[in-house]
């Protein structure tokens, strides 16, 4: 798998389309469904290559890599004058 950080943007921002899960972040998804795929077979698109990536993330726990692009940013308190 070629990683790149447009990947990674893309996971962060990318939901389950279908099923159960729909609508929930592809990182948020529980790891028993993303074994499950695994084991079923990923889907031959981009959509399976995001699913491969957020279970090779999470069985890593290397899930902190994407905080920087979900978490929201406080706001500043330096003040543009």
């Amino acid at each position: 798998m070629n990683l790149d950080s447009e990947m990674l943007i893309e996971l962060a921002h990318t939901t389950m389309p279908f099923g159960k899960y729909a609508g929930r972040s592809l990182i948020k998804l529980p790891e028993p469904y993303l074994l499950w795929f695994a084991n079923k077979g990923f889907p031959q698109n981009r959509l399976g290559q995001l699913l491969a990536l957020a279970l090779l993330i999470r069985t890593e726990g290397l899930e902190h890599l994407l905080d920087p692009i979900t978490k929201p940013v406080a706001p500043s308190t330096n003040r543009l004058q």
